[in-house]
């Protein structure tokens, strides 16, 4: 045992640096072949949970298409769950040094056989639109936290000292608020619409012409927010190069978000548009976090816990 720790690393290394992003990507993978499975009507193409026919484990030849790809993305989990556990083991010798990132890469690794749980509910439920809606949600928290892992990762531990006015940092939580309003809206909306998994299954029973408007809404807001951000980092010269990265990146992904779902809106949501739709919007929330954690300074080496550099004299 005491082998196998000098063998793991001591700091945040190439390493640990590969399965953050791994972990990140893989979030927001899954949120992709999940949507595969609802646009494609597979949803129920393994029928029951955990194993995918009350005789197998796996999808049988007579379960066709939709069993491959509703098992295919019950196998993704597995590969989750392997990165996470990787990622808290490689932490384990810095989990004194840096608690934080010990901390989140726990909080990802238990989050992921909550959701392989909750996404055997919703077929044990038979697709039920506000589960597959939980589903989702759940999905993009833990999108949120590997974005998070990632940041604290390439930047270091949390700042005590912000780089941008208080003004700035209003409008900063008015953008995730909102943000956060704009994803549910979706959620529900997507609950409401043609795309239910399976044929048959049961829809949550609300106006889905209105409930794009309500969720457009939101959405034309997080663009303003994030538009009168980014102007502010660059003509205000506010932040620091990471902020002013982050905040172009999050307005060109809102812009984009915001085509796609007029596409969609005005041509029948069509299954693809629909999809990168979902993805888009957990991309957006992991660039928007990582545009608000940017707004700290570096930290110092005394907020680190280290020496302070010795000053000469002449």
């Amino acid at each position: 045992m005491s082998s196998l720790l000098k063998w793991l690393p001591e700091t945040t290394n190439r390493a640990v640096r590969f399965f953050a992003w791994a972990s990140l990507v893989s979030q927001v993978l899954i949120i992709g072949t999940g949507g595969a499975v609802r646009l494609t009507g597979s949803g129920l193409g393994c029928p029951t949970w955990p194993r995918c026919t009350e005789d197998s484990f796996v999808s049988t030849p007579e379960m066709g298409f939709h069993g491959i790809i509703e098992f295919g993305n019950r196998l993704l989990t597995f590969v989750l769950a392997i990165i996470a556990i990787v990622m808290v083991v490689l932490l384990i010798r810095l989990r004194r040094e840096r608690p934080e990132l010990f901390r989140l890469s726990v909080v990802l690794a238990l989050g992921i056989p909550g959701q392989a749980v909750i996404g055997g509910i919703t077929v044990l439920t038979d697709l039920n639109p506000w589960i597959v809606g939980l589903h989702y949600i759940l999905s993009l928290v833990l999108v949120a936290l590997a974005a998070v892992l990632l940041y604290r990762v390439r930047k270091g531990p949390k700042s005590s000292r912000w780089a941008v006015p208080a003004p700035f940092r209003l409008l900063s939580s008015a953008l995730i608020g909102v943000l956060s309003i704009s994803l549910v809206m979706g959620v529900i909306t997507t609950g409401s619409g043609p795309h239910s998994g399976d044929g048959g299954v049961s829809r949550n029973g609300l106006d889905s012409w209105l409930l794009q408007h309500f969720h457009s809404w939101p959405s034309y807001v997080v663009f303003g927010l994030i538009l009168t951000i980014t102007i502010a980092t660059w003509t205000g010269n506010i932040g620091t190069p990471t902020l002013k990265r982050a905040s172009m990146g999050a307005l060109a992904i809102t812009a984009a978000q915001i085509a796609v779902g007029l596409y969609q809106a005005r041509n029948g949501l069509p299954e693809l548009a629909v999809g990168v739709h979902m993805v888009l919007a957990a991309v957006l929330l992991a660039v928007v976090t990582t545009t608000l954690l940017a707004q700290r300074s570096s930290v110092t080496k005394e907020e680190a816990g280290l020496p302070p550099l010795r000053q000469t004299t002449v």
